[in-house]
């Protein structure tokens, strides 16, 4: 059995044609999801990137593995205290020891370990292959050290291979030389001018007049990323730059394929497309970030194909990322770890069966602190700090009509937001009682000055608010965040 995982990272499935989006990102992509199974409603259980991946290595949620943000307590793994032994729980429990239980060699090609020193992010692989830039790396740096390994390893059986790509990741970095084919094209229709008017008086970092988190900077280097967004035509720098990010690395992942393909192997390879989360592109007005618990920020593509099961199908149910690790366990006759928080979908990918969740809560603790809800066709969100947003405490969206998040219906439903706040309830409560430890991370980041992208950034962008026009937000900012300003 051999297995190719690609992690790409920030990889929203609507900007991908096989999630329907109306320009041609993706036509490697497209060709493993007509063969395998789409999921539709996939979620990172937590964002951004440091949290997401260790819920994916770890099996457990962040409330119970404590990484839910990018600093302080909270950007560290709970140790296990007096119950370790010689090793860890990852040495057996982890994504990649899953397959090493298997009999198969796993090997990583990723930076990540080091970007975030995610030093337990390594564990269970036989081989780690650091690109050495700290997710700065563009795909024309990545694939050759995949092909190298392909060409040496791929004839021999039982193996995993996961391999991170980063060019959807601000900035955009596609080579200039690779040009833009979507200079011609439409771009995604909901932001009219009017609706770009309106982010343009939003505060908060990565709002549209501050693309590089608190100002409008930007870098030779990066001419595909603009610091602002002040009309139409910068509004296609941006997603432009993203799209031919996506597409740049399209291409790589296509010459992989050919290698596998030149050498016979691809007809049997079981085949895994995910990200670590999304990217908001307008959503609550914020562009080339992801940094909340939303919609654009947490729902990932996931296309599974495993030659002899499910073909050319799309799955509805709601599902977390971690559910991949028990559904892996299934479909190779492996037992589950106890500590794992996922469930398995495995009968999806046999039968076409349903296997959703009735409901998935999703956190974001590094630029916010927010919890959502995510319920049939809503999404509703609790703000515990808003990062500078001026975000209502509650917000509720129709993800049905309004997908792109423009039109909180938190005061018109109350009884909507009544369920949501049950389920997140239910949801803490089995949390709480399910590990030893007493202390919810979100808190541990609130009581530790907040967000690690927000704190000690208010009383300069205070001066930068007032300095643009935008000094009537200064006002509620600081009358939320006092200790921001003492």
């Amino acid at each position: 059995m051999r297995v190719l995982l690609l992690d790409l990272d920030s990889t929203r499935p609507d900007h991908l044609g096989c999630y329907g989006y109306h320009r041609n990102t993706s036509p490697n992509i497209d060709k493993i999801a007509s063969e395998g199974v789409r999921f539709e409603n996939y979620y990172t259980s937590d964002a951004p990137c440091f949290p997401s991946r260790t819920a994916l290595m770890t099996g457990r949620l962040g409330i119970h593995n404590g990484v839910v943000g990018h600093g302080g307590t909270a950007g560290d793994v709970r140790h296990e205290g007096l119950e370790r032994g010689f090793r860890d729980k990852l040495a057996s429990e982890s994504f990649p020891a899953l397959f090493r239980k298997a009999g198969m060699r796993t090997a990583l090609v990723s930076p990540f370990g080091e970007r975030h020193s995610a030093w337990t992010f390594y564990a269970g692989f036989n081989e780690i292959h650091n690109t050495g830039k700290g997710g700065m790396e563009s795909a024309e740096e990545v694939t050759p050290v995949v092909l190298d390994w392909i060409d040496r390893n791929a004839e021999q059986d039982n193996w995993m291979l996961y391999v991170n790509y980063w060019d959807p990741h601000t900035p955009y970095r596609a080579p200039e030389a690779f040009g833009n084919p979507f200079q011609e094209e439409p771009l995604p229709a909901w932001i009219t001018e009017d609706v770009l008017e309106g982010h343009k008086r939003k505060v908060g970092p990565h709002s549209a007049s501050e693309i590089n988190m608190y100002d409008n900077g930007t870098s030779a280097d990066y001419p595909r990323h603009p610091g602002e967004i002040t009309s139409m035509e910068e509004l296609r720098t941006m997603i432009d730059g993203y799209d031919c990010g996506i597409r740049h690395m399209d291409d790589n992942i296509g010459a992989l394929f050919k290698l596998l393909e030149s050498k016979g192997l691809m007809e049997d390879l079981v085949v895994i497309i995910t990200a670590d989360h999304g990217e908001n592109m307008g959503e609550l007005g914020i562009y080339g970030e992801h940094g909340t618990a939303d919609q654009g920020t947490c729902r990932i593509p996931m296309i599974i194909r495993w030659p002899g099961l499910q073909s050319g199908i799309a799955d509805q149910g709601l599902h977390y990322h971690l559910d991949l690790l028990p559904t892996m366990a299934e479909l190779m006759n492996l037992p589950e770890a106890p500590s794992w928080d996922g469930r398995s979908y495995a009968d999806t990918l046999k039968t076409g069966g349903d296997t959703g969740r009735d409901y998935l809560v999703v956190s974001q603790c590094a630029h916010v602190c927010q919890r959502s809800v995510r319920f049939g066709d809503w999404l509703y969100m609790r703000t515990y700090h808003d990062g500078y947003h001026l975000f209502d405490k509650e917000m509720l969206f129709n993800l049905a009509e309004d997908v792109h998040e423009q039109h909180s219906l938190a005061k018109e439903r109350p009884d909507l937001c009544r369920e949501a706040v049950y389920w997140l309830n239910e949801w803490h409560d089995e949390m709480m009682a399910t590990m030893p430890h007493d202390v919810d991370p979100l808190w541990t980041v609130i009581k530790e000055g907040g967000p690690y992208h927000a704190k000690g950034h208010l009383p300069p962008y205070i001066e930068r608010l007032k300095a643009t026009g935008r000094g009537d937000a200064v006002p509620e900012l600081m009358r939320r965040h006092p200790r921001e300003m003492a």
